[in-house]
């Protein structure tokens, strides 16, 4: 075994309760740490530090069996008091508090009661039902409590791998030989940030690293196997449905069926996307696929109409410079397709990004804006976005009574077959009665020196270093 090198386009050591949605952040603390339950390889969920757990028939009481004889990096056992320690600090409120918005954690877990029946079991009693509450432990780590006040100044879990040191530029660990998986397939990690693709697709073809994620879309490195995967983040367009004129649902649903997405990826993109028909990725639970994906002119064109904007529209655009990064050539392709339908669009640029964040989450935009929705746990894409009850911070105004209902019958619908048929009914309402303007997903590239055919990214688009295959020896760089 040997240490493997892995260039991202991003470093960043987060704090592990912070609930990030960047795969480049999630894949260290993916090492580092365990949580209750991680993602099961193809769907659902596998046991991680609770190796059982059950829910009570209305979802509110969620109790986990711990595994026994585990004990976190600095040498202290894993018990249920350990654990509920790392729940109670994910649940504050001033925990994963981003850009003004409230930690997601707390959001669901304030007011729950976290108990321990025996020193291997942790009981947690949630202020409201829950079905989908292993879709936020997911990435709800468990650190050691001696470091718990502070565990960005030393972090220590559980995870297959120990935190060892930190640059400006690479962070690396080792492996943990008294992981419970077993001992890990490689002697350590070391991350290094290479912010430019083709910088890291030379250093992989040079031999001087093992993986390399990110790479341009058409990148087939030598000596390697590149493979394709989707990134479950979605890109949209949020509509103003408080104000203006996209209250009406029949000019949101216009503009839907007038997109052209397959040309906007090859323009825009070059290929490297996934047209996005509703609110929800291929990735997501109850993703519905579209039969037909062509533009519906004739259909757009008479809702526009009995909407009473038939002879022409004006709307007003807010479009960041970054994140996305092509979101100023994607709104001008999207004005060139809208302009045949006398949809004319007035784009607003905006170069601070985080101030850009600020203004979407105080409902400062005009008409739509370019926007994403990261969350692959579908329950909370429409807990904290379409819920007007809600009214979560990137709502814009939209109501849907049948899809409010249907959300509150899955919060107590245990059975994963039932809610998955239960966030289809949603898919469908909201395509009909669309919130925002659905463009895409984008198609990413990653790279493991050598052959390796079988190995798959994960499905939420993180790249597991437990997965990862053994590689040779590695030149020096």
């Amino acid at each position: 075994m040997r240490t493997t090198r892995i260039l991202q386009a991003r470093l960043q050591m987060d704090d592990p309760h912070n609930c990030t949605d960047v795969n480049d952040t999630l894949t260290v603390l993916e090492a580092l740490y365990d949580a209750l339950v991680r993602r099961g390889e193809t769907d659902g969920f596998a046991p991680a530090l609770a190796t059982s757990w059950e829910a009570s028939d209305d979802c509110r009481e969620w109790l986990f069996h711990l595994r026994g004889d585990v004990r976190f990096h600095d040498g202290t056992a894993l018990d249920a008091e350990a654990v509920i320690a790392s729940l109670k600090r994910m649940a504050r409120p001033d925990m994963g508090v981003t850009l003004g918005a409230p930690g997601v954690y707390s959001q669901y877990l304030t007011g729950a009661q976290f108990e321990a029946p025996t020193p291997g079991s942790v009981r947690i009693r949630l202020a409201e039902p829950m079905a989908d509450l292993l879709d936020l432990l997911v990435y709800g780590y468990i650190v050691a409590p001696s470091v718990l006040d502070d565990p960005m100044a030393r972090p220590c879990g559980t995870g297959p791998y120990i935190f060892e040191s930190a640059g400006a530029d690479s962070l690396g660990a080792r492996a943990n030989p008294d992981h419970f998986d077993g001992p890990p397939r490689h002697e350590g990690i070391e991350w290094r940030k290479v912010a430019d693709a083709a910088d890291r697709l030379a250093a992989l073809e040079r031999g001087e690293a093992d993986v390399a994620n990110a790479l341009a879309f058409d990148a087939e490195p030598e000596g390697a196997t590149a493979q394709t995967y989707l990134s479950p983040t979605t890109i949209i367009y949020l509509l103003n449905a408080a104000k203006g004129p996209l209250q009406d649902g029949r000019i949101r649903r216009a503009l839907n069926l007038a997109l052209d997405r397959e040309a906007l990826i090859a323009d825009v993109l070059g290929g490297a996307g996934a047209p996005l028909q509703g609110f929800l990725s291929p990735a997501h639970m109850g993703y519905l696929p579209e039969d037909e994906k062509a533009p519906r002119a004739d259909e757009a064109r008479e809702l526009l109409r009995k909407a009473g904007v038939g002879e022409g529209l004006t709307l007003d655009v807010d479009c960041p410079t970054s994140l996305p990064n092509e979101a100023q050539a994607l709104t001008a392709a999207v004005a060139t397709q809208l302009a045949p339908y006398g949809v004319i669009l007035n784009v607003r640029i905006h170069e601070d990004r985080e101030a850009y964040a600020h203004r979407v989450r105080r409902s400062e935009i005009a008409d739509m804006c370019v926007f994403d929705s990261s969350p692959l746990s579908t329950f909370r894409v429409l807990c904290e976005k379409i819920d007007s009850r809600v009214q979560g911070s990137w709502w814009l105004g939209y109501d849907n009574p049948e899809v409010e209902a249907l959300i509150d019958k899955a919060r107590v619908t245990s059975d994963d077959l039932a809610r998955e048929k239960i966030f289809q009914d949603c898919h469908r309402l909201l395509r009909d009665d669309p919130p925002w303007l659905f463009v895409y997903n984008h198609l990413r590239r990653v790279a493991l020196r050598g052959s390796h055919p079988d190995w798959r990214m994960r499905r939420d688009g993180v790249l597991d270093v437990r997965s990862l295959p053994q590689f040779g020896g590695i030149a020096d760089g």
